[in-house]
């Protein structure tokens, strides 16, 4: 498996990633709000929205730069989880968002894909210069939770989300290495 710039060619393939967590329903992270442009507006407008997020010479107030990704089974060019990488932390996220969301669809799960994927995601943090990166689960997560733990998440507290209440277990990886490892 490996990332995979969205585009319009995986349009479909993406309302059926988005769907399929809904039909479980399953919450939804690290889509880069994907979820909520096909309800509000369109998946053309989710990828302006990408292209302007990943610019770094365009600052959005109250907002970080981030990138996001499709994970794809070379296969049958499934789109299996995505990732949102954030290139820094803002309040929000140094409190109860981290540098990486990420998610797996549900009848993917259980088959060490959501490792796979931190540990690609981690590589391209190396790459853009995290040497140290935050990533939150919720605690009702235990899944989560070891995959984290798994690559390397050290557990440094439990925040109370001012969002909606839950409570969210805060993790920080050492990610120092070369950036093709």
């Amino acid at each position: 498996m490996h990332f995979v710039a969205p585009d319009i060619n995986y349009k479909e393939k993406a309302k059926e990633y988005i769907q399929e967590f809904i039909d479980e329903g399953s919450s939804i992270n690290g889509t880069g709000a994907l979820d909520t442009f096909l309800v509000k507006e369109n998946y053309e407008s989710w990828l302006e929205e990408l292209e302007k997020n990943s610019d770094t010479s365009v600052k959005i107030p109250g907002k970080v730069n981030d990138a996001t990704f499709f994970y794809v089974r070379e296969e049958d060019d499934c789109i299996v989880g995505m990732a949102n990488i954030r290139f820094g932390l803002n309040a929000f996220l140094f409190r109860e968002g981290g540098h990486i969301g990420y998610s797996v669809r549900p009848s993917e799960r259980g088959k060490g894909i959501a490792t796979e994927l931190l540990e690609d995601a981690l590589r391209f943090c190396r790459f853009i210069g995290l040497s140290k990166v935050l990533v939150v689960c919720e605690k009702s997560n235990p899944a989560s939770a070891r995959v984290i733990e798994k690559c390397g998440g050290v557990l440094e507290d439990e925040v109370v989300s001012e969002v909606d209440g839950t409570v969210m277990r805060r993790y920080w990886i050492e990610n120092e290495g070369g950036i093709f490892d």
